[in-house]
């Protein structure tokens, strides 16, 4: 592959939240952008208008609390750090609480008139199915969740991956610290583990006959999620079934399935379990666990509900609540370097919900790091990764490496995902604190080491293209 020089086209494919950003990125630094989107020429069941970062599903990017909110805090990382999509959000908001939500025709209109005017960004409408190697030597694919299914079996392809459209059916993830040890305990089946393990892979929950057959009810009973019309055909990828769809094989499904008691000895009590609940590990900082067998259709308040009966988890808070819902999107713990890079294939970078993260405001934060760290290798020189007890460190760091590659799944920023304080950053109150307290403290406190130390990061030489 011949070398690239600045005046070599980077070539970004996907006109949403992410692509838009990464084009904006590039664009100010001084690269010459083409941008291919695939609407009108061919429409989403999803979208409604040919408009580039179109929101699809609501109106609303969520919190805009940056002092203890971890959205939020992604969302002032992102203004500081010059974003588009949070400049225009701004400019259109409208009144929603502590949240922020947008006016969607103004918001989406005004990102597709800045790239417009930009005299180095080219708006190509057409589909990519495949990318031309010889042709694009740089190139951001930011595709989003409805990848083509062309584009989608040439990555699977390329990747020696499955990635192809299915339900991807998400279990939910509970923030380790709200879990009751006095009823759950650590151990592995069998006590086995993996090499570098100790046997205690797994925390584990019990219940008795009575509980099980109440929960098996509960799972029936519960209220659940409709399709969408364009959803319907879809398929259920069959080793990820909704635990719902489980129980209604039969009420032992489950026991002899995700929940079988075999293998576990309860520290707490004489009598063996009749099913146990596992979580398994979901980040390197063992600050998350994830809900083995969950992924689920039920609507997230039946889950808070019913999850909430189980021995252990009675007062659990959930970084990540259960879904199902079509989706296509990399294995990138496995597949991508810390710069978004495909491993197999160097040249190609990933953003967005294709990536694994999961909404908009995460899809617009990796397309504002692919673009710079794509911009940077072009001005010759390696942009360090933002620290990971930022926002967009953390995030990044979650979906490159930190995340268990075994059961990968779509996350949103939360601050499960962040390193925990120092002793310089926690609350000096001098008196001590109530539980709930603390909480918002520590919250607090990982805000405001992470502003200061994306403002360390911002003012990199290696950053120095984007500041004006």
């Amino acid at each position: 592959m011949a070398e690239l020089n600045r005046s070599d086209p980077l070539h970004i494919v996907g006109g949403g939240l992410a692509g838009c950003e990464a084009a904006w990125q590039a664009a100010r630094a001084g690269m010459s952008v083409i941008l291919h989107e695939m609407r009108p020429l061919r429409q989403t069941a999803a979208h409604e208008t040919d408009q580039l970062a179109e929101l699809v599903c609501s109106n609303s990017l969520r919190s805009d609390d940056h002092q203890s909110n971890a959205v939020g805090l992604l969302h002032e990382e992102l203004r500081r750090a010059g974003s588009l999509i949070m400049h225009a959000a701004d400019r259109n908001k409208i009144p929603a609480g502590t949240a922020l939500a947008v006016d969607r025709q103004g918001f989406s209109a005004e990102i597709q008139a800045t790239l417009e005017s930009l005299p180095n960004v080219s708006i190509i409408r057409e589909t990519v199915e495949t990318i031309p190697a010889d042709e694009w030597q740089d190139v951001i694919v930011a595709t989003g969740p409805l990848t083509s299914d062309g584009l989608a079996a040439w990555i699977g392809a390329l990747t020696d991956e499955a990635a192809l459209a299915f339900f991807d059916a998400i279990a939910p993830v509970v923030y380790t610290d709200s879990i009751d040890f006095d009823k759950a305990w650590f151990q592995s089946r069998y006590d086995k583990s993996s090499s570098d393990g100790n046997g205690k892979d797994y925390i584990n929950c019990p219940l008795d006959e009575s509980q099980y057959n109440i929960f098996i009810n509960n799972l029936l009973d519960g209220d659940k999620v409709p399709f969408k019309e364009w959803e319907r055909d879809t398929p259920y990828f069959e080793g990820c079934l909704p635990i719902e769809v489980m129980a209604e094989r039969g009420p032992e499904t489950l026991r002899y399935g995700p929940l079988k008691p075999v293998g576990l000895t309860n520290p707490h009590a004489a009598e063996k379990p009749y099913a146990v609940v596992q979580l398994r590990q979901d980040n390197a900082l063992g600050s998350l666990y994830n809900m083995v067998g969950f992924q689920t259709k039920l609507t997230h308040g039946e889950q808070t509900r019913i999850f909430r009966t189980l021995p252990g988890l009675e007062n659990a808070r959930f970084a990540r609540l259960g879904g199902i819902h079509r989706n296509t999107f990399l294995n990138s713990p496995r597949l991508l370097d810390r710069t978004l890079r495909l491993k197999a294939a160097p040249h190609l970078r990933f953003a967005g919900q294709i990536t694994g993260v999961e909404g908009y405001v995460e899809s617009a934060a990796t397309g504002l790091l692919a673009g710079r760290f794509a911009t940077a290798g072009r001005l010759g020189h390696r942009l360090p990764m933002p620290p990971a007890t930022t926002a967009l460190g953390a995030l990044l760091n979650h979906i490159t490496g930190d995340a268990n590659t075994d059961c990968f799944q779509p996350m949103n920023i939360n601050f499960g995902l962040f390193p925990p304080l120092a002793a310089e950053h926690r609350p000096q109150t001098g008196k001590r604190l109530k539980r709930g307290e603390r909480k918002l403290a520590r919250k607090a406190g990982l805000c405001l080491r992470a502003l200061e130390e994306i403002g360390q990061w911002l003012q990199l030489p290696e950053n120095a293209a984007w500041r004006s």
